[in-house]
């Protein structure tokens, strides 16, 4: 007896239905899903409470979106659009680098669960617009000379995606705090004065940056993350020679 493979679980998967009712659409599941997930994150997310603002029933959503993970992997590729790569024909790969890290990270803070989830949602990365954004840094980095693109792509992304989890995990920690972001920071200064007071070099690096992130947290996140994408693009650079080539 030949036994029936199992599907594969992924939205990418299998062919999209055609919409039941005007008003519902697999797009229109989707924008909604988003717009839950940037006003409530992931574990608010359900089928049901989805079906509900939609004014749909629950068998209705499922006719588009088998599981919830579908819908993950939906969402993610939907906001992957937002995602801008500059055209690989420019002459400064390292600019073009920097403002590919710079719109992954905007659009990761406008979309604070994407981050956690990039890893986590599936066959996600089989999406059109990721598939897009994928072939537009690897096209950038191709046309700087890199004979193994793919590798670089891993090191930038590594960098974006870690910083820009971390950094969304404090601003959502901060929106959840009902405090603004200098407010909660300067609440949670003893606390973290005590703990770093026995580590010299912790404590050093705390007390240089304890005026900035009072006085403008944004700005100097914004800072940091650009200082140690120079570092990681530094490295980049040898690999073709010399820094900036």
């Amino acid at each position: 007896m030949t036994t029936k493979p199992t599907p594969v679980p992924s939205v990418w998967a299998r062919p999209q239905r055609e919409p039941d009712q005007p008003a519902l659409s697999r797009a229109a599941i989707v924008r909604e899903a988003i717009v839950m997930l940037d006003a409530e994150g992931v574990e608010a997310l359900s089928m049901r409470k989805l079906a509900t603002r939609l004014n749909a029933g629950a068998a209705s959503l499922y006719r588009h979106v088998a599981t919830k993970d579908e819908l993950m992997e939906l969402a993610v590729d939907e906001v992957a659009a937002e995602i801008h790569v500059p055209s690989a024909d420019g002459p400064d790969w390292r600019a073009a680098v920097t403002e590919a890290s710079r719109s992954f990270r905007a659009t990761a803070l406008r979309h604070p669960w994407l981050p956690p989830v990039l890893g986590q949602a599936g066959l996600a990365y089989l999406g059109p617009n990721l598939m897009s954004y994928s072939e537009r840094l690897a096209a950038l980095f191709t046309a700087a000379g890199f004979p193994d693109p793919g590798t670089a792509i891993d090191a930038v992304l590594s960098y974006v995606i870690g910083m820009s989890t971390t950094e969304a995990a404090w601003l959502t920690t901060v929106a959840r705090s009902g405090d603004s972001e200098s407010g909660l920071i300067a609440r949670l200064l003893p606390a973290v004065q005590q703990a770093t007071a026995p580590h010299s070099h912790l404590a050093q690096g705390y007390a240089d940056t304890e005026e900035a992130a009072t006085a403008d947290p944004a700005a100097l996140r914004e800072a940091k993350f650009e200082a140690a994408l120079e570092i990681v693009l530094d490295g980049l650079s040898l690999r073709l020679g010399a820094p900036g080539s």
